[in-house]
């Protein structure tokens, strides 16, 4: 027994955030299709197709989310309205995971979030993300961002802003 019990807690301690890593992965992955949704009363997300499209999924109450609004910004701004060797163009969603519409007008209007495409994912509970499009996405925790290929499939799942930009040039036209 005194043998075990020092590999008892390490064991439990790493069991615990393999087990968080696995539980907040989305449920898509690259190569796949991406379900559809409303962007607004006219369009939906499949109305994009023939982009490069960014969903960004993010909170006004997640500071993470707030601390990366100028890498966003920056990519719609290097990225939107250029041509690609494959794609007309670059749009990004914005995907609000709130549990209140008023906050999510706020930050809008305070983090200048100008992109065309904002959408609201009311939550019941924030700590669940049970919207029905983070739910759809699987998403557990923002940011999440799934960059999505011209022909609406899954080319990369929480890249880094380094990587984004890397694939986004290797198919800007010359």
């Amino acid at each position: 027994m005194k043998k075990i019990f020092p590999w008892i807690v390490p064991v439990l301690v790493a069991g615990y955030f393999i087990g968080q890593y696995i539980y907040k992965q989305p449920k898509f992955v690259n190569g796949e299709t991406i379900p559809e949704f409303a962007l607004n009363e006219s369009e939906k997300i499949s109305d994009l197709r023939g982009k490069y499209v960014l969903i960004d999924f993010w909170g006004s109450w997640c500071g993470p989310c707030i601390a990366e609004f100028g890498e966003v910004r920056s990519l719609y701004e290097k990225y939107n309205g250029k041509k690609f060797v494959d794609a007309d163009d670059f749009e990004i969603v914005g995907v609000a995971v709130e549990d209140n519409a008023e906050r999510w007008e706020r930050a809008l209007k305070k983090y200048n979030l100008s992109w065309k495409h904002q959408v609201l994912d009311l939550s019941t509970s924030l700590r669940f993300f049970n919207g029905p499009i983070a739910s759809e996405y699987g998403v557990k925790e923002v940011p999440t961002k799934y960059l999505i290929s011209p022909e609406g499939v899954i080319i990369g799942v929480n890249l880094s802003f380094e990587e984004i930009q890397k694939r986004l040039d290797s198919k800007l036209t010359k």
